[in-house]
């Protein structure tokens, strides 16, 4: 199954970052597609992947995660305006047959990503 899916995890405080919004979007030239919009569950995780299928539509997609908004709901003190408020993730998809998972490894100053399993 083709699938584009995330994962978060908060590496300031230890912790499954729970309860950060994130979005999917299609970027197709100047325009953006809103593909999914949810939220992240007790295990940093989504309940399902942001879309699957039998295949994806190949091109950029964007991943944003928000960042501030979590990091103010679990009680961390931010600048005002906060270094990441939102963190944004810019992909492209080429095999439309592919699994995609992106994790997010993220602090108050600074995130990291990389092509999951």
């Amino acid at each position: 199954m083709a699938r584009i899916s995330t994962h978060v995890l908060d590496i300031a405080r230890g912790v499954p970052a729970q309860g950060i919004a994130v979005e999917l979007h299609l970027v197709k030239g100047p325009e953006r597609q809103l593909v999914a919009a949810v939220t992240t569950n007790a295990d940093g995780r989504t309940e399902k992947p942001l879309v699957a299928g039998d295949s994806l539509e190949t091109g950029v997609y964007e991943l944003t995660f928000h960042a501030a908004d979590y990091f103010h709901r679990v009680g961390v003190t931010l600048a005002d305006p906060p270094f990441l408020g939102v963190v944004i993730i810019r992909i492209g998809i080429a095999d439309a047959a592919g699994s995609y998972h992106v994790p997010l490894l993220l602090s108050p100053y600074g995130y990291s990503t990389y092509r999951g399993s």
